[in-house]
């Protein structure tokens, strides 16, 4: 049952390898179903050789219907973070570098770029540290999210995600490309010039002239 969206979510994985975003076999894909069952990646499995069988189906609750691997470590803060975002469909976490080291000298990543205001609708915000593969993970990210597509996990991570797989993947991709140039910023030791709420609000209007029809 759903091959095409399990294929997804593997493609989906190792792009975040191609960009960078995850090593070996860290961080995790999951994806809420129509039925609002939860498809997941395998815990600690190679992204390179994983199959369409090694996902693993999850009712809400956690309880597995289909896959005979254990379900990413992280599955009780992600099955947190899908019941109280009922507005997401899938959640990336990832161990991008940028934003852990980010993660390590502030408390948030402001909206000071187009790009982060376009592809992650404004400022990105640090949550306090959590044990990983506990639900508290899930908790702290719900509990710092602002509206952004994203929440970088202090000391951890980054939890990203969207209506789907393209959103959430381009909020990551485009939050490790930000945390680089604010960092990069930063290093100068110059003050970090900032966009007023106005200018902020006004890159955030729709313009209906990007992208395809």
């Amino acid at each position: 049952m759903y091959n095409i969206e399990r294929q997804q979510m593997i493609d989906c994985a190792r792009a975040m390898q191609q960009h960078g975003l995850i090593v070996m076999s860290g961080g995790n894909v999951s994806r809420r179903m129509p039925c609002g069952n939860i498809l997941v990646t395998p815990s600690a499995m190679s992204y390179d050789t994983m199959c369409l069988e090694d996902l693993v189906l999850m009712d809400p609750e956690g309880r597995i219907l289909e896959g005979t691997r254990r379900p990413s470590s992280d599955h009780r803060a992600l099955l947190y973070i899908f019941r109280h975002m009922p507005h997401i469909n899938v959640i990336l976490h990832t161990h991008q570098p940028y934003a852990v080291s980010l993660s390590l000298v502030a408390d948030e990543l402001p909206a000071c770029t187009t790009t982060l205001i376009d592809e992650l609708q404004g400022a990105v915000p640090v949550a306090p540290f959590t044990p990983s593969s506990e639900e508290g993970m899930g908790v702290a990210a719900v509990s710092a999210a602002t509206g952004s597509l994203a929440v970088i996990l202090k000391h951890h991570g980054v939890m990203a995600w969207g209506k789907d797989i393209s959103q959430a993947l381009s909020a990551a991709v485009y939050l490790e490309d930000a945390c680089k140039g604010y960092l990069a910023a930063l290093a100068t030791g110059l003050p970090v010039a900032r966009l007023s709420e106005e200018q902020i609000a006004e890159e955030s209007r729709e313009r209906g002239y990007y992208g395809q029809p």
